[in-house]
C-alpha cells in the first residue's frame, strides 16, 4: 500500500500539471435537478432526480445531491450515486490547453472552502489532455486536493488504509509524446 501511495504522489505531482481552473471559484453554482427540498434557515438543499452541478468549468452529476452553506458563503457538496450509476465530477485545470481531472464514485464529497474532493466506494479519478486519459488511478477512497494538486489512494471506503482492505491500481501514460527512434522502425 506504501508503494501505491508514493505512485500516486509521484503521478499526481509530476511535471506539467496544472491547478483547477481558478476562476471556477467565483462563479455561481447551478442546478437542475427533479425535486428539491430547501431549509433556508439552516441553509440546506436536498435535490433529487438527475442532479446537474455547475460552477464554471466544475460539473457534477448524481442521483441525489445535498448542498449546504456556510455563513462564509462557501458551499459544500455531498453527491450520491444509484446503483449502475455512479456520482461524476470534471473540471478543467488551468494551464495550457485543454488539460482536465474528472472522477466518479458511489459518494462524492465536495467541500468549495479548501476545494477537496473526497471519494467514497469504487472511486477512480483520471487527467486528460483534451479528451485523451492521460493517467488514472482507482481504490476504494479518493482524496484530490484540486489547489495543490495533491492525491491521497487508501484501500477501505471510509478513508482508511487497513492491511487486506483492498488494492489500487495505477496507469501512468509514458511522458513522451514520441516514440523512442529505434521503436519507431519496427
Amino acid at each position: 500500500m506504501k508503494k501505491l501511495l508514493i505512485s500516486a504522489v509521484l503521478l499526481l505531482s509530476a511535471a506539467g500539471l496544472a491547478r483547477a481552473e481558478k476562476a471556477d471559484s467565483y462563479k455561481p453554482t447551478e442546478i437542475s435537478f427533479d425535486q428539491a427540498e430547501l431549509d433556508d434557515v439552516k441553509q440546506i438543499r436536498t435535490l433529487t432526480g438527475n442532479v446537474v452541478l455547475t460552477r464554471g468549468t466544475l460539473l457534477m452529476k448524481s442521483a441525489k445531491a445535498v448542498v449546504t452553506q456556510d455563513p462564509e458563503g462557501y458551499q459544500y457538496v455531498t453527491l450520491t450515486s444509484v446503483p449502475g450509476k455512479p456520482a461524476t465530477f470534471r473540471q478543467k485545470r488551468d494551464g495550457e490547453g485543454e488539460q482536465w481531472i474528472e472522477g466518479e464514485a458511489e459518494r462524492i464529497e465536495y467541500d468549495g472552502k479548501v476545494e477537496l474532493v473526497k471519494l467514497f466506494s469504487k472511486a477512480k479519478v483520471r487527467r486528460l489532455e483534451g479528451k485523451k486519459p492521460s493517467d488514472e488511478v482507482d481504490g476504494e477512497f479518493i482524496q484530490y486536493d484540486s489547489r495543490r494538486e495533491f492525491f491521497s489512494v487508501k484501500n477501505t471506503a471510509n478513508g482508511d488504509s487497513k492491511p487486506g482492505g483492498g488494492r489500487g491500481t495505477m496507469v501512468i501514460q509514458p511522458s513522451s509524446k514520441q516514440p523512442p527512434p529505434e521503436a519507431a522502425g519496427k
